[in-house]
């Protein structure tokens, strides 16, 4: 392992951030309906992400959105993974990935809620919260991949049972982030109270916060019964008797 000194290489931090911020800005949901000839943002709940686009074009086209945004928020987490897996925070075994991995997951899911291309008016950022956790899970051990999907496929079950897509979405993203925390605890019982353990914990919290706040007036509604339903036996039941 090597030693890395933030003092000599804060800038990492702020290159990674605005990169990973830039990627987020990117909006598949957008793209994907300006290839259908609509605009997501005037349809439906005006939500440029996965489940309109799943109520507004159908379940192949919701999925096809799903994983792009979900690669979105992965793929920067898995790159970063590989760049500092070898390296520990200068004084300390705290392995400098496991701070990168949520500190660009952030900023991509910043991004994805407040583009810049957009006028700071994006997605909720479920995809690519689960996208990155899936993928930053995956780094701890290679086969958590397929623990992950089958997180996501109980989130695809439990809103295709109770066609609540957003409190679906949230419950996904709360545990993934208590199976990460989880692991940082086990990584790091000896060291508590290290700052940059404190970190890894309070950039995992702050992900799932921005979930959850974005998602505010979905619960409001969800509280009043005014919530839009996401029938997924409904899209399959189109789609079969098209074909």
């Amino acid at each position: 392992m090597t030693e890395f000194f933030v003092s000599e290489k804060w800038y990492y931090f702020i290159i990674a951030a605005a990169a990973c911020y830039l990627v987020g800005c990117f909006n598949f949901a957008v793209i994907i309906s300006q290839f259908k000839d609509r605009d997501i943002r005037k349809v439906g709940s005006g939500n440029p992400g996965t489940m309109n686009m799943m109520r507004t074009f159908g379940l192949k086209i919701g999925i096809i959105n799903f994983f792009c945004d979900a690669l979105k928020g992965g793929l920067p987490v898995l790159a970063v993974y590989f760049v500092f897996r070898n390296s520990v925070f200068a004084g300390t075994n705290v392995v400098v990935a496991d701070v990168m991995r949520y500190f660009c997951g952030l900023f991509v899911v910043i991004g994805h809620i407040f583009p810049v291309t957009m006028k700071f008016k994006g997605g909720k950022g479920i995809a690519s919260t689960l996208g990155l956790f899936w993928v930053a899970l995956a780094c701890e051990r290679w086969w958590y991949v397929f623990i992950g999907l089958g997180v996501c496929l109980l989130v695809f079950l439990y809103i295709a049972l109770s066609e609540w897509g957003s409190m679906g979405s949230l419950l996904g993203v709360s545990a993934f982030s208590i199976w990460q925390c989880v692991e940082f605890f086990a990584e790091y019982y000896g060291i508590l109270k290290n700052g940059w353990v404190i970190l890894c914990f309070m950039l995992v919290l702050v992900i799932n916060l921005f979930t959850w706040i974005a998602h505010h007036k979905n619960l409001y509604k969800l509280l009043g019964g005014e919530e839009h339903r996401t029938s997924i036996k409904r899209m399959i039941s189109k789609k079969l008797k098209r074909s």
